[in-house]
């Protein structure tokens, strides 16, 4: 990843800086509601057809308030859109690689596309393009012959493949279920990584945390969700210290407030932490349809 790029995700992440292609907006005062959401472009990445992927997080500079946005003209990623997998649901802060769009193999360096949010009267948007400084390796950082990081394995069935790197979307989910209102939603999972770490500075790691952390959120949805845990303790199966080979389990419930569908978002993320220490590698996420009825 070039250095440029690099150190605008570095930005961003310390403290509201927006990430965006060939743009670098100086944070704003922090408040609690009444103020914007604006998208974050991470970078871009090849994928094995010839397509390629737009890596895309954002900033609600709304610190106490998570904001909802629908699919339309205030929330629209065009041309082709309004709908191109981004969320409705929008947590507060800063949140990193939330999702991907996918463009065909014969999409341009000379074209784009824009992301448009409009929230408390303010209207936001953000370039999405082929910049070269701009592209990433989400599923593979090799810093040495010694140290090759890789993002976690996610699964939603211990005998499943399951999936690994930014994956979400709303267009493609990976897991589909169906809950009556009143019944919490279990949502039982499995994992597994490579142990290692590092970050874009090559600092040592401190205060270890767990080899994976997982984070649920609401992504899509007419009423509000509840979990019992959004990040919830993954079990150790094997491994669990640097550079030990990984393997765990563990579980949560997600509750609706009404009956409709919905979108919910899980990051899985390593050693590396959130945003992968600037590297823009290596994390997981996923989506899980939910129809709920009553």
């Amino acid at each position: 990843m070039k250095s440029v790029a690099r150190l605008s995700a570095a930005l961003a992440l310390a403290g509201g800086v927006l990430l965006s292609a060939g743009q670098i907006q100086l944070p704003e005062p922090a408040k609690a509601f009444g103020t914007s959401v604006t998208g974050a472009f991470e970078g871009w990445f090849d994928n094995p057809d010839g397509s390629r992927s737009f890596l895309v997080g954002y900033l609600n500079r709304n610190r106490a308030r998570a904001v909802d946005v629908p699919i339309g003209p205030n929330n629209q990623i065009d041309p082709g859109g309004p709908d191109m997998g981004q969320p409705t649901h929008f947590l507060p802060g800063r949140q990193s690689g939330m999702f991907i769009v996918t463009v065909p193999k014969d999409f341009t360096p000379q074209q784009r596309l824009t992301w448009t949010i409009t929230v408390n009267a303010q209207t936001t948007s953000i370039p999405l393009r082929l910049r070269p400084d701009y592209n990433i390796s989400p599923f593979r950082i090799q810093h040495d012959v010694t140290l090759v990081n890789t993002p976690p394995v996610l699964r939603f069935d211990e005998s499943e493949q399951g999936v690994r790197g930014p994956a979400a979307t709303a267009t493609k989910p990976l897991l589909t279920r169906t809950v009556l209102v009143s019944m919490p939603l279990s949502l039982a999972f499995w994992t597994e990584d490579d142990g290692k770490y590092s970050s874009g500075t090559n600092a040592p790691i401190r205060n270890l945390p767990p080899p994976v952390q997982l984070t649920w959120s609401k992504y899509r949805g007419p009423g509000s969700v509840t979990f019992d845990k959004d990040k919830p303790q993954v079990e150790t199966l094997a491994g669990g210290g640097v550079n030990e080979q990984f393997r765990g389990k563990g579980a949560t419930t997600a509750t609706f407030s009404e009956p409709g569908e919905y979108m919910l978002h899980v990051t899985a993320n390593d050693y590396s932490g959130e945003g992968g220490g600037g590297e823009q590698c290596c994390w997981t996420t996923a989506i899980v349809k939910v129809s709920v009825t009553r």
